[in-house]
């Protein structure tokens, strides 16, 4: 009964603070989304293949979170955009709270689009809210097609599900479409687009995405001004 306690007492912290986040990039008109995915599943890539196709004068940042290395925000820093490591020394998870902390000095009225590159993980950040506007969870053709059924929590909750390394799909056996009905059995509103990051397969797609879920933020914002 402690331990339940002191988890529901950790979530509840973890929700307030999310709404406040929420909260403050609804107000400054910033988009963010929360990408989630088994390690190697390929966000980091996938982050890349974005950011190089942002122009230079985009108001676009990225918090990556890993369990010790900066590495991924090295690869990332290259595209010329503003990002920054969090570091959880162990947390599978990125919480609220390490959000807060990784924003401090930035001034989200600069920025239109902010991606959050969660641990590589597909239990533990499904618990915790980081004030996105959308969690987009991540599957590669290297893992399984049941992946959706093994670990419903984070497609349940997730908005897009990015089916990766399509390019892989003849070597591997992976069944693409069992895949997508997995994850629309546990959501079936899901969204779907496939990609390969190395042969620029579907990655139109996936910033047309982006561009729809940007739109929706720019009109909410001015249906309250």
């Amino acid at each position: 009964m402690n331990r339940i306690g002191l988890e529901r007492k950790v979530l509840n912290e973890n929700d307030r603070l999310a709404a406040a986040l929420r909260q403050r990039f609804e107000g400054n008109g910033v988009l963010c989304l929360n990408l989630i995915s088994s390690p190697g599943a390929g966000k980091t890539t996938l982050l890349e293949r974005t950011l190089e196709s942002f122009d230079r004068s985009a108001r676009v940042a990225v918090l990556t979170g890993d369990i010790q290395t900066d590495n991924d925000a090295a690869r990332l820093a290259r595209y010329g955009f503003p990002v920054r490591q969090i570091t959880t020394a162990g947390a599978c998870h990125l919480d609220a709270r390490m959000i807060e902390r990784g924003l401090e000095g930035w001034r989200l009225e600069t920025l239109d689009l902010l991606f959050i590159e969660n641990v590589g993980n597909l239990v533990c950040p499904s618990s915790y809210d980081l004030g996105e506007d959308a969690k987009v969870v991540l599957l590669s053709v290297t893992e399984g097609d049941d992946k959706p059924l093994k670990y419903p929590a984070i497609f349940f909750k997730s908005e897009l599900m990015v089916l990766n390394k399509m390019d892989l799909l003849p070597y591997v056996p992976f069944d693409a479409q069992r895949a997508e009905e997995n994850a629309r059995c546990v959501h079936p509103g899901m969204e779907i687009v496939r990609v390969s990051c190395t042969g620029n397969l579907g990655l139109e797609d996936w910033f047309a995405w982006i561009a729809n879920r940007r739109g929706r933020v720019v009109a909410a914002r001015a249906a309250r001004a």
